[in-house]
This record gives structure tokens, C-alpha cells and sequence, in this order.
């Protein structure tokens, strides 16, 4: 039995040539549904976009407006239909996608999500604020079988090591989705005491800022929940991509791996 199996990564609003290298990794994974945070306006995650379309898979995504702004794609190699979730979410629409995902143990919602990163600017902190809360405010409405995933920018309150510079609305975002809303860390439900990061900064200090959290009645069938760095030693992103399997069996799949796509586009 094939097992549903997920996959988010920051993108980083890449350039053509490193979006090529990220295609070629990422047909290189077997996961069926893809969450491509840090889309951009540009050429490289458009062409991610077509030749992802190209390869058959079926896409979800929202050009970022205006162009310094930045989204999140959807890839799926299982048909699918539109999800309700995302297009709740009023402020900075782009930075949130979902869709439905039938199965044969009833359909999920699948919902994509990049909050916005801030500095100590007042606008960037209100900016993020008010994203976070129109986030709460469209999950609150979905069931308790959904799968949420992207970069979240935010840290679970007993993140290793502790940060003071993290405000308590960020820490709320996280116990909100946890506590309020009952979805559980797919990561910390496999490994409750793994310090793991998947951005490291500047300096070297790490942060948990990838995030896979599932609806109640999905828990019991979380079987893997990794982080992959294999992005990071490649330069394909500064960001760790985040790998979650759930003991459902896959639909009938659609397309073909992206890069069969990218080779033929390359050879016409």
C-alpha cells in the first residue's frame, strides 16, 4: 500500500537556474503533495509552477502581489479539488493556498501556509500580526482532517534554544493552532525531545520555523515526520525541507516526476 506522503520547503523566490536544481530535486523525492513556500513574483517560481503543471500534477497557486510580496505554491500528483480554507484568509491571500484531497478514508484539506517574517519595524510587526490572525480565523473553520504545513515563522513556546526576541503573539500563533485548535505537531508527537532547526541564522543560532500539523482524527496515522537538509548542503535553499507520511492509502496518481517535464521543455 502506498502511504500519502507531504513535503514543504522554502523556496527562497528563487532565480531560474536555481529553480531548475530545486525541480531536479525535487523529482527526485517520492512525495505526492508539495508546499513551496517563499514564491515570488519572478521567473524561477514560475517555471516551477509550469513545468510542475507540465508534468501532469495539479497546481494551486497565487501570484504574490505586488511584487515584493511572496506566496506559497501547491503541488499535488493526487487529483484534487479546491479547498474553502485558504480563501478566508483576507490579508496577504497569496501567502495561503489549500485544497481537497480525496481518499478512500474521506477527503483532507490540505492548506499551505508562509507567514510573513518581520524585523522590529512597527509596520513589519503588525503586518505579521494581523496575517496570524487571519490565518486563526480561517482554520477555525475547518475539520478535524485537515494537514497544514509551510514555513510558519513562528517557534513552539519550549523551542531549544530560547529566544527573547520572539514576541508572545508569535508564541499565541502556535499554541492557538495546537491548544485552540487541537491540531497536533506531527513532528513532536514522533519526537518530543529531538532539538532539530530548519533555518539557521547568520550567527549559527537555529530555529524551527518548518511546520507539519494534523487534524485529530489523523494523529494515530502520522508514521514519519522528518526534516531533510539536503536543500541547505546543496544550496538549493537556506531552509531544511520538512517530510510527513500519513498511514492513508494514495488515490490513483496523475502526471509524472517534474524534471521528465523540465527535460522535454529543455529539448524543444
Amino acid at each position: 500500500m502506498t502511504h500519502l506522503q507531504f513535503l514543504t520547503a522554502n523556496i527562497g523566490n528563487p532565480s531560474v537556474d536555481r529553480a531548475r536544481r530545486q525541480l531536479d530535486w525535487l523529482a527526485s523525492r517520492p512525495e505526492h503533495v508539495l508546499v513551496l513556500t517563499e514564491t515570488g513574483p519572478g521567473p524561477g517560481s514560475a517555471l516551477l509552477a509550469d513545468r510542475l503543471t507540465a508534468a501532469g500534477w495539479s497546481v494551486t497557486w497565487q501570484l504574490p502581489t505586488p511584487a515584493g510580496e511572496r506566496g506559497v505554491l501547491l503541488a499535488s500528483r493526487v487529483a484534487v479539488e479546491p479547498g474553502g480554507c485558504a480563501g478566508r484568509v483576507g490579508y496577504l491571500p497569496a501567502r495561503a493556498a489549500s485544497l481537497l484531497l480525496p481518499t478512500a478514508a474521506g477527503a483532507l484539506e490540505v492548506i499551505g501556509l508562509y507567514v510573513p517574517s518581520r524585523d522590529a519595524s512597527t509596520r513589519k510587526v503588525l503586518r505579521k500580526q494581523q496575517f496570524c490572525q487571519g490565518a486563526m480565523t480561517a482554520l477555525a473553520g475547518a475539520s478535524t482532517r485537515v494537514v497544514v504545513l509551510g514555513d510558519l515563522n513562528v517557534l513552539e513556546p519550549d523551542h531549544q534554544p530560547r529566544y527573547r526576541f520572539f514576541q508572545a503573539f508569535e508564541y499565541d500563533f502556535y499554541r492557538h493552532l495546537t491548544s485552540r485548535l487541537g491540531l497536533v505537531d506531527a513532528f513532536r508527537r514522533l519526537h518530543p525531545r529531538r532539538v532539530e532547526h530548519s533555518w539557521i541564522g547568520r550567527t549559527g543560532d537555529g530555529y524551527r520555523y518548518d511546520h507539519a500539523l494534523v487534524g485529530t482524527s489523523l494523529a494515530e496515522r502520522v508514521s514519519r515526520c522528518v526534516y531533510l537538509h539536503q536543500p541547505r548542503a546543496l544550496r538549493l535553499s537556506d531552509h531544511a525541507a520538512l517530510s510527513l507520511c500519513l498511514r492513508i492509502h494514495a488515490p490513483v496518481l496523475i502526471g509524472s516526476r517534474p524534471a521528465l517535464a523540465a527535460t522535454a521543455r529543455s529539448l524543444s
